[in-house]
């Protein structure tokens, strides 16, 4: 028998892949910073802002692991830009038929 745990949707890739789909590049600070404003205006920004800048830097490092965004070493620092399967890292969540009587 299978178990379906429901889980809230990842706020936090939505608005990576929001920013970085720009095709603007970054570096970690000022996109945290655009990440911050846009979670905390969604009240999504919860357990502090160190935690949250954890959290952020975690699943950026996921993104780039699997591809879809691209870190560059400049001499200024490290730049993040998303690339075209960045899309591909929201999940597509069905909208259930509603049930005619």
């Amino acid at each position: 028998m299978k178990t379906f745990s429901r889980r809230d949707p990842d706020r936090i890739t939505e608005e990576l892949v929001a920013v970085l789909s720009s095709k603007a590049s970054y570096e970690f600070k000022p996109l945290f910073d655009i990440l911050h404003v846009n979670l905390r205006q969604r009240n999504a920004a919860s357990g502090g802002e160190e935690m949250l800048r954890l959290r952020v830097y975690e699943k950026l490092q996921n993104l780039v692991g699997r591809g879809m965004v691209k870190k560059t070493i400049t001499k200024s620092g490290k730049e993040y830009r998303g690339l075209a399967s960045l899309a591909s890292a929201l999940p597509v969540i069905p909208i259930a038929a509603s049930a005619s009587i």
